[in-house]
This record gives C-alpha cells, sequence and structure tokens, in this order.
C-alpha cells in the first residue's frame, strides 16, 4: 500500500506507457483535429503535428524531473507548490481538473455518436439528447472501472490500446500502398518533403494556429505520471513512461498525418481533408475509401469505427484517473475537503475523487446540451487553455525548483532547466496568442459573448479564461474555510539529506 493509502506497485512500465498513450486517444484525436490541421496549414501538416511534439516532449522531461524527487499523484498540483507556494500550486491543480471536465463532455458525445453508428443508427447518432444519454452512460460505465482498480483499467488500456494503434499502422501502410500502386483516389498526392518545411506556410498565425491544434492531440500523456503512487519504481518508471509516451506519439502522428495527406489530398471535395463535411472525423470517410465497404475491407472500415468509438471511451476513463487523483492529493494537502482523501478499503482507488469526477463530468455535459450545442462545442474549444496553462506551469515549477543545482552537470542544465523552461515558454506563448486574439476574436467559434469594457468577445476565450478565474474564486473560499494549505510543505524523503542540494531549494 502506498503512503496515502493507494495501491502502490499496482502498474508497471508498459501499463504506464499504455494508459500515457490512451490518455491521449491517438484514433479519436486525429479522427476530430487532422482536417482543422490542414485547413490552417495546408500541406505542411504532417511538419505541424511534429512541432507540436516539441513542447510536450520538453514538458514530459519537466515532468520525469520532478516525479524523480516528488512521486506526489498531485504532479503540478504539488510540484508547483512546491516551487512558488500554495496558490501557484492550486491554479495547477485547477488548470488540471478543469481540463479534463471540459473535454469529458467532447470525449462523451463521441463516445455516444460512434456507439450508434457501430451499430447503423445513423439517425440517432444525429440526435442530440440520444447522444447525450449514451454520453453519460460511458462515463458511468468509465467511473465504474476506474472505481475498481487501477490494474482492471491498466489491462483494459492494453488491449485497447493495441488493437488501436494496429488498425492506424494498418490503414497509413494500406493508404500509402494504394498510392504509390495508383489505386487511389485522384485528389491523392505523392508525399513531397516540402510538407516537412515549415518555412512554407504562409504567415506566421497560421503556424500558430495549426501548433496549437497539434498540442491539443498530444495531450493526456501525464496520466503515466498522475498514477505514479500505484506504480512499481514511482521515482523512474512514471517518468519514463511520460517520454516514451510522447514519442511513440509523435511516431504514430507522423505516419497517419502524411499517409492521410497522401491519400485524401487537401481538397474541399470528395474525401479531401479540408472538405467541411468531413473535416470533424477525417478518419470515417477516409477509411472507407481505404478499405472499401465490401468484404474484408468492409470489416476493417467497422473496426476503425469501433477504435475512434473505443479510443475516445478509453479516454474518457484515463481522463478521470488523473483528475480523482489530483482532487485526492489536493485533499490530502487540505487543499480541498478532506471528504475527496478518502480510499476504498477494499480497492484502494479514491473514492470520492473518483466519484465526483464522473457526476461533475455527467452534470456538465448534461447542462451544457441543455442550454445549447454551441455552448457545448466553444467549451471544448476552450479547452487548450487549461491545457496551455497546468504544462507550462508545470515547465517552469521544474526549472525554478532545480535552479540552484542546474551547473552542476549538462545533464541538469539541460533536462532539468533550459528544456522545462523552453517548453514553458512555448505554452505561454500560446496561451496568450489563443486567449487574446484567436480565440477573442467574436469570427472565431460559435458564440459572441459582449463583456464590459472589452465588447464582444468570442465565446471559447471567455469560457477559457472564465473557468480558470473561477480556480481563483474556489481558491479564496476553501481557504477562509480551511486556512493556510501547503504553507510548510513536507520535504520530499528523497531529497531530505542535508548534502541534498535540492533540501535547501526555496519553495
Amino acid at each position: 500500500m502506498g503512503e496515502k493509502g493507494l495501491k502502490g506497485g499496482a502498474l508497471g512500465l508498459v501499463s504506464s506507457v499504455a494508459i500515457g498513450l490512451a490518455s491521449t486517444a491517438p484514433a479519436y484525436s486525429l479522427a476530430a483535429t487532422l482536417g482543422f490541421i490542414v485547413l490552417a496549414v495546408g500541406l505542411q501538416s504532417p511538419i505541424v503535428v511534429i512541432l507540436g511534439f516539441v513542447p510536450m516532449l520538453f514538458i514530459a522531461y519537466a515532468y520525469k524531473a520532478m516525479n524523480a524527487v516528488d512521486p506526489d499523484c498531485g504532479t503540478t498540483f504539488t510540484w508547483s507548490a512546491r516551487a512558488f507556494g500554495p496558490r501557484a500550486g492550486w491554479m495547477g491543480g485547477w488548470g488540471i481538473i478543469i481540463a479534463d471536465i471540459i473535454v469529458m463532455a467532447n470525449l462523451a458525445q463521441i463516445a455516444g455518436q460512434y456507439g450508434f453508428q457501430l451499430v447503423g443508427a445513423d439517425e440517432l447518432a444525429a440526435n442530440r439528447w440520444w447522444t447525450a444519454l449514451a454520453g453519460v452512460l460511458w462515463i458511468t460505465a468509465m467511473t465504474g472501472i476506474c472505481y475498481v482498480g487501477i490494474e482492471i483499467s491498466a489491462t483494459l488500456q492494453r488491449w485497447m490500446l493495441v488493437m488501436e494503434l494496429l488498425l492506424l499502422v494498418i490503414l497509413s501502410v494500406t493508404a500509402l500502398a494504394k498510392v504509390y500502386g495508383n489505386h487511389a483516389p485522384s485528389e491523392s498526392l505523392h508525399v513531397d518533403l516540402a510538407w516537412f518545411n515549415p518555412f512554407e506556410i504562409g504567415s506566421a498565425s497560421s503556424l500558430t494556429q495549426g501548433v496549437l491544434l497539434a498540442v491539443f492531440i498530444y495531450w493526456g500523456w501525464d496520466t503515466a505520471v498522475a498514477v505514479n503512487e500505484e506504480t512499481a519504481d514511482r521515482e523512474r518508471t512514471p517518468g519514463r513512461a511520460a517520454v516514451i509516451s510522447t514519442v511513440l506519439l509523435l511516431l504514430i502522428y507522423a505516419l497517419v498525418s502524411t499517409s492521410a495527406q497522401a491519400f485524401a489530398g487537401i481538397s474541399d471535395r470528395g474525401i479531401g481533408l479540408t472538405n467541411p463535411d468531413n473535416s470533424g472525423d477525417v478518419l470515417g470517410s477516409f477509411g472507407e475509401e481505404v478499405f472499401g465497404t465490401a468484404g474484408f475491407g468492409g470489416v476493417l472500415s467497422k473496426l476503425l469505427v469501433l477504435m475512434v468509438l473505443t479510443s475516445a471511451a478509453a479516454s474518457t476513463q484515463t481522463t478521470i484517473l488523473p483528475t480523482a487523483r489530483t482532487s485526492f492529493s489536493m485533499a490530502t494537502h487540505k487543499a480541498l475537503p478532506s471528504v475527496f482523501a478518502r480510499v476504498h478499503p477494499r480497492f484502494l482507488t479514491p473514492t470520492w475523487s473518483t466519484l465526483a469526477m464522473g457526476l461533475v463530468s455527467i452534470f456538465f455535459y448534461a447542462g451544457l446540451t441543455a442550454i445549447s450545442g454551441n455552448v457545448l462545442e466553444d467549451s471544448i474549444a476552450s479547452v487548450g487553455l487549461g491545457i496551455a496553462f497546468y504544462y507550462g506551469l508545470t515547465g517552469f515549477a521544474c526549472a525554478w525548483y532545480f535552479r540552484k543545482v542546474l551547473t552542476h552537470s549538462a545533464s541538469n542544465l539541460w533536462l532539468k532547466g533550459i528544456l522545462p523552461a523552453l517548453g514553458g515558454l512555448m505554452l505561454l506563448f500560446f496561451f496568450c496568442y489563443a486567449a487574446f486574439s484567436v480565440y477573442a476574436d467574436p469570427e472565431y467559434g460559435t458564440t459572441v459573448i459582449n463583456l464590459p469594457l472589452v465588447g464582444k468577445t468570442g465565446g471559447v476565450s471567455v469560457i477559457g479564461i472564465g473557468a480558470l478565474l473561477i480556480g481563483v474564486v474556489l481558491m479564496l473560499i476553501q481557504r477562509a474555510v480551511q486556512g493556510s494549505w501547503f504553507s510548510q510543505p513536507d520535504v520530499p524523503r528523497s531529497v531530505a539529506s542535508s548534502s541534498d542540494p535540492f533540501s535547501s531549494a526555496p519553495r
């Protein structure tokens, strides 16, 4: 049993990598995002997908370094509190919670739609209320799995992930074989080196928008670190899993984006990736054209729909895991009510933290569905701000925490200082550019809000920043009720020695 009562040693490296990869939902992320990346940057989408990997890798090194000295399941909350104080820590934890709650609405919606499509019930898939009902059932089922135990969650993730990745590779290889065997549609293109040249992109604005979208498809690998207290060799395994996950994602995304663009082209007609009818789900039309609809090809096409469904479902499950553990850690440090610190005596999982994540996600999804489909859509688009906020904060926390030992070795300087700080700076730029330029444009998204002193502002920006500001209010309320938390944090055992340079690092 771990020091907080969680089930220690339940996960190995393979299970941790599987959870990290499954959290990003590769099939779902590509289906929902690739078309919009192509719309932003055209033929240079493969290089933009690769560039989106850069800040993710840098922040993965920050997670690896911080986890090595403090393997706490609160991750950004705990580490930011140690580096910058309790207020920064609380906001880092809130960034994780709010981003995960918002994205759960989208995951549930996709799971509901694809579930109906899989059985041929297209009319139900297009019905907002039936889709919402199916989505709520998905959230309920995944919450139950997370409640019962981390080992069951990991086993399910491994099997679903293997099938998902295998099918994506088969899809990509088949598509490229048809392109070069002259069996592809007329819109198809041969792979060109110019696709991997970022200087071919028309403007810095287009490049930034593309990278913002690419960053989203990598989000989720940090779940491998969020379950660190339930992992064998918790000081090393979670950090290694985070870095391995990001590298594997790079390979998967580069292969699929290149093959999809080569086979379908970037036309706004037919199966072209910029066709508005396909942009929200490029794998659906792309898969049917590659595999066909008859015989074994038809089976593979249906299997691809199933993979997108299970990808969204798996990500639903692995979105609950880190959020429950963040709120659990916050409660153990008295930053949230103590009820969230309870552990199930048999399953050794956070009880109320897990159940609360499921219930809040259901109410959020159902509430926005009832209010407006447009508000739901813009809420989902705003999740990138929460991602950039807490990932970037982790990068800065790492560089600051280790600042006194950065000159001790080249490894310290680069992996604990320069790269995490660069990752933080990149994400800070993306956050500011998106919040105050791209998303704030009244023409962006589907809702417009007239703010006092500001005027008409895009709903995506208002929702994203507003969600973070709600965290400030809740933090002040909790502080008034609880008093101080994390005011004098305990130094982790791994850094408590007087000979250890971190023991004197300012918190």
